[in-house]
């Protein structure tokens, strides 16, 4: 990191430094039609709001859209190819076997997070799940928590602690609305006590997994988080909200699964242990899909036999895309060590699963809705101010903190 006097740089993008409190909240699979069926429905009147006095853009996430890959870009300013996340699950060569990749070893840059935490500002985080808290929070001289081991949490470890006190809300379950709630009580909570400089939130996608734009269930969800937005906004906040990936059915006209139970096709017919799929998408909360995405990535054995594997994927009904290593590291700027011999894509309908026995498919009690490919790429840029000098340029979630800290009127 360099610094100036008001302007510090990290990961080669510069900064200006926050002259009043700055709150990034990154909503975990948002589509803007999520928004724009609230506020049609009038339970949304901040959401509605920025139309007038605030700026309203879309941009794109990056690849795979998952959680993992895209909170990270968002807070080091730069794609996986940087910062190195490039999935919820990954091959480990050094251990040799599919590892979580939730430890802050794995990460390859700073965020901005950590930087403007080192100049001496206030800095906060608070996200749903303990998955990311790690990773957000590494080299973090801040607060950070997750909503999931709120009742957890110490000076030493968190820089704060009594978290159920201040929040004055029980520890959520994982599979609720209400882990998104705390993040926002507690966000609330914190610009009222502390007034950090910057606070980045970080919700859970679990409604978006469940609900579409403009049911009952999404309306409710987006009308509780518009009226914590509203009390940020009250207390002076500069507001950027953005997401990590939007959201999909995967299902056929019946709202049946389509799934291609990929390894079960390789086994079938190439042999056993000729391709070993993973499933990035997998992490401890798989119940409300299954660990079904639509990006994948597959071992082959012996690198003659990657031409033939591939074009026994890509004439498979539902896939869209198959690419080497090398195209898909260089068109989706991914680390190329990380990721398999073939990136695998399906179609918007369609979802990638491993072997039919290794997927239990018995939480999904509606329709599955699920992201990973590029037909989830497209996510909500919105702020609470109006922005000028925009750049003419392709926008990308990982761009909110530029915009918000450098283009703020």
């Amino acid at each position: 990191m360099t610094q100036t006097s008001n302007q510090f740089t990290v990961n080669t993008r510069s900064y200006r430094l926050p002259s009043r409190p700055v709150v990034i909240v990154c909503i975990d699979g948002c589509e803007q039609e999520y928004i724009n069926q609230a506020v049609q429905a009038g339970v949304a009147p901040f959401f509605a709001s920025l139309r007038d006095k605030g700026t309203v853009l879309t941009g794109d996430c990056v690849m795979p859209s998952f959680t993992n890959p895209n909170n990270l870009s968002i807070v080091t300013g730069a794609p996986p190819s940087v910062h190195g996340i490039c999935g919820n699950f990954f091959f480990d060569p050094e251990q040799q076997a599919e590892v979580l990749m939730n430890d802050a070893r794995y990460l390859r840059a700073p965020s901005v997070l950590a930087a403007l935490a080192d100049l001496g500002k206030k800095v906060a985080v608070v996200t749903a799940k303990d998955k990311l808290r790690s990773l957000l929070g590494h080299g973090l001289r801040g607060i950070c928590f997750s909503a999931e081991k709120a009742a957890d949490t110490t000076l030493a470890d968190n820089g704060i602690e009594d978290v159920l006190q201040k929040v004055g809300l029980p520890v959520p379950s994982v599979y609720s609305a209400d882990l998104s709630e705390f993040v926002f009580a507690a966000g609330v909570t914190l610009m009222k006590s502390e007034r950090p400089d910057l606070m980045y939130l970080s919700t859970t996608d679990y409604i978006q997994h469940k609900f579409a734009p403009g049911t009952d269930g999404a309306n409710d969800f987006y009308a509780m988080m518009d009226r914590y937005l509203v009390q940020l906004d009250a207390m002076g906040a500069l507001i950027g909200l953005t997401a990590d990936h939007g959201m999909n059915a995967k299902t056929d006209a019946l709202g049946r699964p389509n799934i291609v139970f990929l390894q079960d096709v390789l086994d079938k017919d190439l042999g056993d242990g000729t391709a070993r799929v993973l499933l990035p998408i997998t992490d401890p909360y798989v119940v409300h899909h299954g660990a079904l995405g639509s990006y994948a990535t597959v071992y082959v054995k012996h690198a003659a036999d990657t031409a033939r594997v591939a074009a026994l994927i890509a004439a498979l009904p539902g896939i869209e895309r198959v690419l080497g290593r090398s195209e898909a590291a260089a068109s989706f700027e991914l680390p190329p060590d990380r990721i398999g011999d073939l990136v695998v894509l399906s179609e918007r309908l369609t979802v990638i699963g491993t072997s039919a026995s290794q997927h239990d498919l018995s939480g999904l009690t509606v329709p599955l809705r699920s992201h990973g490919g590029m037909s989830e790429q497209r996510v909500p840029l919105l702020f609470n101010c109006v922005l000028s000098d925009v750049p003419a340029t392709r926008l990308r979630n990982f761009d909110i903190l530029s915009l918000a800290l450098n283009h703020a009127a």
